[in-house]
């Protein structure tokens, strides 16, 4: 077992969704070791090895796990929070156990950025989506509300191929 527990530290209003809340909690020990290995697992937007930092989107919200600290937002309240923590630790000990069927990740890794998106769609503003202009769909995609499958463009054109796989691997 690589880590006993994460004490709930503090908690505060998250100001990104009124009515819900932030946890704050402090592990047993440094997490430093174990988030090289944590960020091999889905749904990691950021990570910084440097740091190390490591963020997940979760939904609704943001989990980011610092060496000595642990945040995660849009929680309902305290207990919830408690309840996230201790999965958390469920799931830090099962990566660590696993470690050696993993590859530490050892390079940054960052969310594309909404023009990272636009730069990839047709840019043709039609409409067909749903969403008034094609920047609009990048941010659906980015929040995860749209696919890439709801673009006509990218979904049937053929010269748009190498655009949807990149941005399936993208996102």
């Amino acid at each position: 077992m690589y880590l006993s527990g994460i004490a709930l530290t503090r908690t505060y209003p998250c100001l990104a969704e009124p009515g819900k809340m932030i946890v704050d909690g402090k592990p047993a020990r440094s997490l430093a070791e174990v988030i090289p290995y944590l960020a091999t697992l889905p749904g990691v937007i950021a990570y910084n090895p440097g740091a190390p930092t490591l963020t997940f989107r979760r939904q609704p919200g943001f989990l980011t796990l610092y060496a000595n600290r642990v945040t995660i937002t849009q929680i309902k309240d305290a207990d919830e929070g408690l309840s996230l923590l201790a999965a958390l630790v469920e799931a830090v000990n099962a990566t660590w156990a696993h470690r050696d069927e993993l590859t530490a990740v050892t390079c940054s890794r960052r969310r594309p950025r909404p023009l990272d998106i636009y730069e990839l769609l047709p840019k043709t503003n039609c409409k067909e989506c749903g969403e008034a202009t094609c920047m609009a769909f990048a941010f659906g995609l980015i929040q995860q509300n749209r696919t890439i499958s709801e673009c006509p463009a990218l979904a049937q054109d053929p010269a748009f191929a190498d655009r949807r796989a990149t941005l399936a691997a993208l996102l």
